[in-house]
């Protein structure tokens, strides 16, 4: 329990006053007070509010429509992303029948990387206002590079971008590029 202190200033000489007691402040409701106080202002305050990123997807179609069908996407006016492991992306413009591994380029995440890639093939294409860029993880990719690769969308205003599947015949090119199918051994 807290107290306060009074100073006892009696002297040597003088008059002989009586003692009186010392008045005595009891702090501890002082401290519940205190302790209210804070939890009422912990309550309600506002903690940081997390991050969301904005990801406009389409709305689910209703089974009484009609599929639409697929959109094909030139080649000319398209760039195909590959995030692979180990902070790894890949791109490239080819079709099934024209990519291999010298086609199939590897870039990096920063600046000069594929920023630069992205803007370049923007500025190659045929109608830039139809450009897309198409985003495709393997299964080696982080959540952090596909974070990464959405905030270079929005750094490079390339407003027509899609997520899709890895196609198998650019999986065998990267498993081929990145070393990472190892070729059966021959048996005798």
């Amino acid at each position: 329990m807290a107290e306060v202190q009074v100073q006892d200033k009696s002297a040597k000489g003088g008059k002989v006053r009586s003692k009186k007691n010392n008045p005595r402040v009891d702090m501890t409701p002082m401290v519940d007070l205190n302790f209210l106080l804070l939890m009422f202002f912990m309550f309600t305050s506002t903690f940081s509010k997390p991050n969301v990123m904005d990801l406009g997807l389409p709305a689910k179609p209703k089974p009484t429509d009609p599929k639409p069908e697929p959109t094909e996407i030139k080649l000319a006016n398209s760039i195909s992303l590959l995030l692979g492991k180990d902070n790894k992306v890949f791109w490239h413009q080819q079709d099934a029948t024209s990519l291999n591994d010298q086609t199939l380029m590897e870039t990096s995440f920063d600046r000069e990387g594929i920023r630069k890639v992205i803007e370049q093939a923007k500025s190659r294409a045929v109608d830039p206002a139809k450009f897309t860029v198409i985003i495709k993880p393997t299964d080696d990719a982080v959540y952090k590079n596909f974070v990464d690769i959405l905030d270079e969308m929005a750094i490079t205003k390339s407003e027509q971008y899609g997520v899709t599947d890895i196609k198998p015949w650019e999986k065998a090119i990267y498993e081929k590029k990145v070393g990472g199918a190892a070729a059966p051994a021959a048996t005798k």
